[in-house]
């Protein structure tokens, strides 16, 4: 499964939208990932300190989970991990993007500024592929063929 394992990193890098939560604490919120060659296996999200998020690892590393569903990704995850503070500015810089920027006025420098590292822990995940052209294709042959059309690979992948 390492090739399941590599298809979701480099999915992950077109991914513009997660799902992320506390396991068994309520409600899970959109957030915006961002991976980092320079950091690997960690995916980071720019939030506010007053967040759910933010004040449930106020005092360490929580188990979290991130659900992904990305027809642009071809990436369809249910990810068991950690979530954690980061106090780490050279990561701040890598995540740092113009839609963080629309949400603290004192750019990555806002006082109110709260970086969270999740870290991936085992995730039963689906890769699909992107291009309308081979899903039709795919479908089309296997109503000539008979057989099952190529849509990809599913499975569970540990990291």
């Amino acid at each position: 499964m390492d090739d399941l394992k590599s298809e979701f990193w480099d999915r992950m890098d077109s991914v513009r939208t997660a799902m992320l939560g506390i396991s068994g604490e309520g409600r899970m919120v959109a957030m915006s990932p961002t991976t980092d060659d320079d950091f690997p296996g960690k995916i980071w999200f720019i939030t506010a300190k007053g967040t759910d998020l933010a004040r449930a690892t106020e005092l360490g590393a929580k188990p979290a989970r991130m659900v992904v569903a990305s027809d642009e990704a071809g990436l369809y995850a249910d990810v068991d991990g950690s979530l954690a503070r980061s106090h780490d500015r050279e990561a701040l810089d890598e995540a740092w993007n113009f839609v963080a920027d629309a949400w603290f006025e004192g750019g990555k420098h806002d006082p109110d500024v709260c970086l969270l590292c999740f870290t991936p822990g085992v995730a039963e995940m689906s890769v699909t592929t992107t291009s309308a052209v081979k899903f039709f294709y795919e479908i089309a042959k296997a109503q000539v063929t008979g057989e099952k059309p190529e849509a990809g690979a599913q499975g569970v992948v540990a990291f």
